[in-house]
């Protein structure tokens, strides 16, 4: 599914950002690169130095001289903007993006702009809507590569989500009996080290101690291991 995203980077300025957003494209499965008018000679040294482990995204990314070339293969354009544009276009959130991107059959491009300008509004007119990554109001401009990332992990997320959902209900977490077991016997240790002094809060340490334990979520190694710690501070 994630072969069905292609990413734009409209007249790029930087080799290194165009080498990162390589990089962040496939630390996420995604391979399609399109780079439209790039104002450095491309492929250079410093994008392939800093793709590091995805010189292949580089080395087979496809170069345009026009947006209108580079676009042809999607049924959908979204374009990235750090500011809100006053065009006829729809302005998306975060949410409606990935209601968008799950539809089935569209080929989806995802159109970034240059590194000091960004996007012009004639760039902008090429694409179905517009995206403003949620920043601080403060200073929204985000740097290419970074833009480029957001975007990739919010794709892997959304498609990855059952996955990943999965992989957590899997974890063995203990029982709260066997969690109780090494509470009572850290308990009863530290009454033999006279560690509940003054006596009056003796409750109140204990709830503590409650406290701290019941809300970690080990697993049965984990708790073996806590509870061989436990049992070797209290020899002589």
């Amino acid at each position: 599914m994630k072969s069905k995203f292609g990413f734009i980077l409209v007249k790029p300025q930087l080799g290194e950002n165009i080498g990162a957003c390589a990089r962040s494209m496939k630390n996420f499965g995604f391979s399609k690169l399109f780079i439209v008018d790039p104002k450095i000679n491309f492929p250079n040294h410093k994008a392939k130095a800093t793709s590091v482990g995805a010189y292949d995204i580089v080395n087979k990314a496809k170069v345009f001289n026009k947006i209108e070339n580079a676009i042809k293969p999607f049924n959908l354009v979204i374009s990235l903007s750090a500011r809100r544009r006053d065009i006829n276009k729809k302005h998306i959130s975060i949410q409606e993006f990935q209601k968008i991107i799950i539809k089935k059959k569209l080929n989806i491009g995802l159109m970034f702009g240059p590194e000091a300008s960004g996007l012009s509004n004639k760039d902008l007119s090429f694409s179905n809507y517009i995206l403003q990554i949620p920043t601080s109001s403060k200073f929204k401009s985000l740097n290419l590569s970074h833009s480029l990332t957001v975007i990739c992990y919010e794709i892997f997320k959304l498609l990855n989500n059952k996955k990943i959902n999965k992989n957590s209900l899997n974890l063995k977490i203990s029982s709260k009996s066997k969690i109780l077991s090494t509470v009572n016997h850290l308990i009863d240790i530290l009454e033999k080290k006279n560690f509940f002094s003054p006596k009056e809060k003796k409750s109140s340490m204990i709830l503590n101690i409650y406290n701290l334990i019941y809300r970690l979520e080990p697993n049965d190694k984990e708790l073996r291991i806590l509870a061989s710690i436990i049992s070797s501070l209290s020899r002589k």
